[in-house]
């Protein structure tokens, strides 16, 4: 009895889902065939190509579902916005947003953005698709959001590859931080924004996320230079003159095999009034967080947090940066992600936002099942040639000059 009962509570959320999204469809037979292909992609499909979904569907050939990606009218963006609605109900506020890209191992060089780039998901330079993503999580879960693609100068600047792809002509090169920032801008609110150090380490990036008022948590390479008006220093640099007791054994949130514990050392750094004021209502961060076992691995963060965030908040923000790797994961597998065989820039994009949907839907069941069950020191003497001073309970870098306009310059850039 109780497996009828989840069956029926699984098929009306399901039936909830597509009347959200059914106004995106103009016409009855492209709103049937978006629900055979959404049913198609939650199914216990072996491989979700087009042959395979039009197989579990009933339809005799796949063309119905090639023209849905390929040549119906529809909007994908409005459909994505749908997603992230539905995702920020199911969820609840106060999340983090996740920003990262993960690759689509291809054959050929006729798809759209394809060429040999660098992917994380074969970790080496491969013949792939890159999409740069933005997950959302709380902790009642993660899903994702928003989806870009990537075109590499070599397509951008081959009008006619574009327009074989049907690669939009207003559609110019853009980095992958380019990309983040429109992506990111979409997306909140957000308490919180964390990204990896591809992207942590571009200052746009991060004034960005200042001048939009949001707390974040980014990684940035050891080499990554910490500029202020209390020196000049590479932060890997600075973190090794941090006292001992400015490493904190803390907990970043739990992992498959229960917490996930490292030391983390902190720093506030200075304020600039040039972008800050006379009360600034966040702080600038140094963070670092090294592994218990392999005291020589260590990450480095970049941080703007609100005032009243304790290196505990930002630990907790630094260890969602993972849930982006879950949803990849999840996504791919349970979804078909990474399954499609659309050569066609529109066609990835509607592909990947009706994966992003269904990968919506299971993280909407998993949050509602959750919610029905719940509803069941001394400070030690420092060297004065350190930067690190301790004050008011937590340690600062050090600012022994008066702060000058001429500098902002060289501290922003």
């Amino acid at each position: 009895m109780v497996g009828i009962v989840e069956a029926q509570e699984w098929a009306a959320e399901l039936d909830a889902a597509f009347a959200r999204v059914a106004g995106r469809f103009g016409r009855a037979d492209l709103r049937w065939r978006m629900r055979d292909y959404l049913r198609g992609l939650l199914a216990p499909v072996a491989r979700k190509n087009g042959w395979q979904l039009a197989e579990y569907a009933g339809h005799r050939t796949p063309d119905g579902f090639q023209r849905l990606l390929n040549s119906s009218v529809w909007d994908a963006d409005a459909l994505r916005d749908d997603v992230r609605e539905y995702v920020a109900g199911k969820l609840g506020p106060g999340g983090v947003l996740i920003i990262d890209d993960t690759g689509f191992i291809k054959k050929g060089s006729t798809s759209a953005g394809v060429g040999r780039q660098y992917t994380g998901t074969s970790g080496k330079i491969d013949n792939c698709q890159i999409g740069v993503f933005a997950a959302y999580t709380t902790s009642r879960g993660r899903a994702l959001v928003d989806r870009e693609l990537y075109l590499p100068k070599a397509w951008t600047g081959d009008r006619e590859r574009c327009k074989a792809a049907k690669i939009p002509e207003a559609r110019e090169f853009a980095t992958k931080g380019e990309l983040v920032k429109s992506m990111v801008t979409r997306c909140l609110p957000a308490s919180w924004v964390t990204a990896d150090e591809a992207y942590g380490q571009e200052w746009k990036f991060r004034r960005l996320l200042e001048e939009l008022g949001v707390g974040c948590v980014v990684a940035v390479p050891k080499s990554q230079q910490v500029k202020s008006l209390a020196g000049f220093w590479r932060i890997d640099e600075l973190i090794a003159q941090a006292p001992d007791d400015a490493w904190q054994r803390i907990s970043c949130g739990d992992g498959a095999k229960g917490p996930r514990v490292y030391d983390w050392a902190s720093a506030r750094l200075p304020s600039i009034s040039f972008f800050d004021g006379d009360e600034p209502t966040h702080h600038r961060w140094i963070l670092a967080r090294r592994s218990l076992t392999r005291p020589d691995e260590i990450a480095y963060y970049f941080a703007y947090a609100p005032v009243t965030c304790t290196i505990a908040d930002l630990a907790r923000v630094a260890g969602t940066r993972w849930a982006i790797e879950e949803c990849f994961q999840a996504a791919k597998n349970e979804c078909g992600l990474d399954e499609y065989e659309v050569r066609r820039y529109v066609g990835w994009y509607r592909h990947i936002t009706l994966a992003m949907l269904a990968h919506a839907f299971l993280t909407g069941l998993a949050a509602d099942e959750a919610a029905k069950g719940a509803a069941e020191t001394n400070p030690p003497a420092t060297s004065s040639l350190s930067p690190w001073q301790r004050s008011a309970g937590f340690w600062n870098i050090c600012c022994p000059t008066t702060e000058h306009t001429d500098l902002v310059h060289q501290i922003t850039h």
